[in-house]
């Protein structure tokens, strides 16, 4: 049985492809299933541990991104589609696969066409509560439409869309409570927060906590991923402005936060401050309430829409970047921290919105047309 993934070069993409994976190999074991082989097919590799890991194998496969301004780029790009089609067509030709998934993204397209264009069946996961093009474009012909949020299956064929949720991996499904306050560097006397700004980092984020942090250390511990890029600035200035600060040791920045420490922060954190991406789903999953703030809409119209249509479903506020200062941000924080009512409704909504089946849900469609396609 041979798999194909592809998707965009974003974690929003990769890691839920991670997941299906892991759960097609589960499925093997369980059903006694020879053999998988899978591979993916996009323009980067993203996270080449986690592909070996999986035994996933990647193949590089250009493609034009289209713009929604006038761009000379827009020109140049037909003709990296067209070559990347070619080649994925060539590649899909010599794996022979059983089934494609697709994640999206413009990485995906040339995937999408050559599965076309060959009549590989094609199975599509739409993360966002808005559609991408790709994924509008592929459930025409898609044999599956699966999709996140219930907000956005009137953009899909119904008789074939499926409520799915987005798919996590095993590696950050279950918080881990125990140890986690030696290993963060934390009391047990004050609530916790946890700042999340994608793996990249949020400098706005960055810069709001910074400015808030004098106030909110008094009442509260934080435990803030930074971003790589960020961190030594972040650093710098938080111990430039808490220097004699009584209450300094409340403050815990961190780069990068790996698989172990984002479950133990996971495990103890009373409020999530974050960005709203596919996070959404692990902050849903984890049972936190949280304050979402999303890229601003002119940046990206996906986190803005998974924003408020989260929040509608009562697990997280949201504060637009416009909006957000220190005190904004404060106040927020004080209200759900000061009111254990509200915290409680957000934790049960937050569950209710959960799916943490949904990757061993696609996996198993996944394995069902595959055998219809191998007989």
């Amino acid at each position: 049985m041979k798999i194909v993934f592809t998707g965009g070069g974003t974690g929003g993409h990769f890691y839920p492809i991670i997941a299906v994976a892991q759960e097609l190999k589960n499925l093997m074991y369980e059903q006694k299933i020879i053999s998988i082989e899978m591979y993916f097919l996009s323009t980067g590799p993203y996270d080449e541990q986690a592909l070996s890991d999986n035994n996933i194998k990647f193949i590089k496969i250009p493609s034009g991104k289209w713009r929604r301004y006038f761009s000379l780029l827009n020109i140049l790009d037909i003709f990296k589609l067209a070559f990347g089609t070619l080649k994925a067509i060539i590649k899909l030709f010599k794996i022979y696969p059983d089934v494609v998934f697709s994640k999206g993204g413009y990485a995906s397209m040339p995937t999408l066409i050559a599965a076309k264009i060959m009549g590989v069946p094609v199975i599509i996961h739409e993360s966002d509560s808005h559609p991408g093009r790709a994924s509008l474009w592929a459930s025409k012909f898609a044999e599956i439409v699966n999709i996140s949020y219930p907000e956005v299956a009137h953009y899909f064929p119904p008789q074939k869309t499926k409520l799915t949720g987005n798919p996590l991996r095993r590696d950050i499904l279950n918080p881990i409570p125990e140890g986690a306050l030696k290993y963060l560097q934390l009391q047990n006397d004050l609530p916790i927060i946890l700042i999340l700004g994608g793996s990249l980092g949020a400098q706005n984020i960055n810069n709001v906590i910074i400015e808030a942090l004098e106030n909110l250390i008094t009442k509260y511990q934080i435990i803030h991923q930074t971003g790589s890029q960020n961190f030594k600035e972040v650093k710098s200035r938080a111990e430039i402005i808490l220097k004699d600060n009584p209450h300094k040791n409340n403050y815990q920045a961190f780069p990068y936060l790996n698989d172990l420490a984002m479950r133990m922060a996971a495990g103890v954190s009373d409020l999530v401050i974050s960005r709203a991406g596919s996070v959404i789903f692990e902050i849903a999953h984890w049972q936190i309430p949280s304050i979402l703030i999303p890229i601003p809409l002119k940046i990206s119209h996906d986190q803005t829409s998974n924003a408020f249509t989260y929040a509608r479903h009562g697990g997280a506020i949201v504060i637009e970047e416009n909006n957000l200062s220190d005190s904004v941000l404060i106040s927020e924080i004080d209200r759900i921290l000061s009111n254990d009512n509200l915290r409680q409704e957000m934790k049960t909504k937050a569950k209710e919105f959960s799916k943490p089946d949904a990757g061993r849900t696609i996996a198993t469609q996944i394995i069902s047309i595959a055998e219809k396609h191998v007989q």
